[in-house]
């Protein structure tokens, strides 16, 4: 929006107006990535805060604290007068942002029935896909009103945060947080409201107390307990996922969409609606893993992601080159490539990454996995909003080809290192890594994770 552009970035709406000949370096401006990543930046802040608050407030608290920090926040940047003002509102948003990613995923786990976990906490990518539609959307709808049409874009985030806030109000806990803190009662009660009367809930209620005394075994904080021997693949799930799934280059393909695409051709308008039709196929993706993951497995979605960030760095790179302007055409298979590659990922990585996390870690060290897998990614989206404008600038068409490359690396790293988890009860989780080819040798059939190793 040039309003928007004109109140906080003048330099930047000036540099876009004059010809430039390296089209790769128009939108490199510091300021404006900064107001990008701070966002992130205080999401992981705000991560950390929840994985150490929510053991003993719970995951509907975490929830609502989550909900109206971003409330805040969305009313701070829409009425931001300066730059200042502006910031602080990402700030805000950022916080909620940590609160509400590491507490949902493990909601959706705990509350969800083993045989359809993977549907249920693939809502939750889900629906960011749907939240990434929907502001492109208002971004195109509001950027025809002149003035304050940037106010009403960034005000109207208040809207999911004041849903996320009254709904939070009505749920209940999870069983297993209950159960660790204490409220036996409340926690069978909430265990049958989500099972459904006249459901037996009697074994998978015994599971969960034994889950949660294994926990009160070990005095040990969850954070340093996942650094202990036994713990170690779930320590290296937590890292191995975030890194992953962001050299994929899918979080700076979805969040600069509208510059990439200006960068190869179109138009402001063009821009924003094929960024609306990139929101439109990650729905689509994600919608079809939901349905696949919980009948044919995890694994197999893992392979399915193709060399589509190769066929685009190639194509950026044969008629872009090193900085002149694309044709037309060639921009349009840019981006018919790049809504392929949007696609491949949502069914995949993009699904995948809150479902294992969220399902594989034991009860006494859920809170720190999760805590710890959130944090990271959020981290590593810090980065690279911070730099991804510098080093296209820097490297240009090279970028595509170094996210393209870690590809193969990954859906290596998947076929050999991750277990197949598809059905798995929560608390049965250790046993499937116990069986695993590698990760037996760390966790045993015959051992209790919460218990001293030996």
């Amino acid at each position: 929006m040039e309003d928007f552009l004109n109140k906080f970035f003048p330099g930047l709406l000036k540099r876009t107006a004059r010809a430039n000949k390296d089209v790769y370096c128009i939108y490199n401006n510091q300021a404006l990535t900064a107001f990008t990543s701070s966002l992130y930046a205080f999401g992981m802040v705000g991560t950390l805060l929840a994985s150490r608050v929510t053991r003993r407030l719970g995951r509907q608290a975490v929830m609502l604290i989550g909900g109206g920090l971003f409330l805040a926040g969305a009313l701070v940047n829409a009425a931001a007068a300066n730059i200042a003002m502006l910031i602080v509102g990402r700030m805000l948003l950022g916080l909620g942002l940590g609160f509400s990613g590491q507490a949902t995923p493990v909601y959706l786990a705990e509350v969800s029935p083993p045989r359809w976990r993977g549907g249920f906490i693939s809502a939750f990518p889900l629906f960011i896909s749907v939240g990434y539609l929907v502001a492109n959307l208002i971004n195109y709808g509001t950027s025809r009103i002149p003035g304050w049409g940037w106010r009403l874009s960034l005000g109207l985030a208040s809207v999911p945060a004041a849903v996320m806030v009254v709904g939070a109000a009505f749920i209940p806990d999870t069983p297993s947080s209950l159960v660790l803190r204490g409220k036996h009662d409340d926690a069978r009660a909430a265990l049958q409201r989500v099972r459904g009367k006249g459901v037996d809930i009697g074994p998978e209620f015994a599971d969960i107390l034994a889950a949660a005394e294994n926990d009160r075994r070990n005095e040990e904080g969850a954070f340093r307990r996942i650094l202990r021997r036994e713990y170690r693949p779930y320590l290296v799930m937590a890292v191995a996922f975030p890194v992953f799934l962001n050299l994929t280059g899918v979080a700076v393909t979805a969040f600069f969409s509208p510059i990439l695409f200006r960068t190869v051709g179109f138009e402001s308008d063009a821009a924003l609606m094929g960024a609306v039709i990139l929101g439109l196929m990650n729905i689509g993706g994600i919608l079809a893993s939901g349905f696949a993951m919980d009948r044919y497995g995890r694994k197999l979605l893992f392979m399915i992601v193709p060399a589509s960030q190769v066929a685009m760095a190639s194509i950026i790179g044969s008629h872009l080159g090193n900085g002149s302007k694309m044709p037309k055409g060639y921009a349009v298979t840019v981006l018919v490539v790049a809504l392929i590659f949007s696609a491949s990922f949502s069914w995949s990585w993009g699904a995948l990454y809150w479902t294992i996390p969220g399902e594989i870690y034991p009860v006494e060290v859920r809170s720190a996995g999760q805590g710890a897998a959130v944090a990271l990614n959020l981290g590593l989206n810090f980065l690279q909003a911070q730099f991804f404008l510098a080093v296209l600038c820097c490297f240009k068409y090279g970028t595509f080809l170094f996210y393209a490359s870690w590809l193969v690396v990954m859906t290596a790293f998947a076929v050999a290192f991750v277990p197949e988890t598809k059905g798995v009860p929560l608390e049965s989780m250790a046993h499937v890594f116990a069986r695993h080819w590698y990760w037996g040798r760390f966790v045993k059939d015959h051992q209790k994770l919460g218990e001293e190793s030996t």
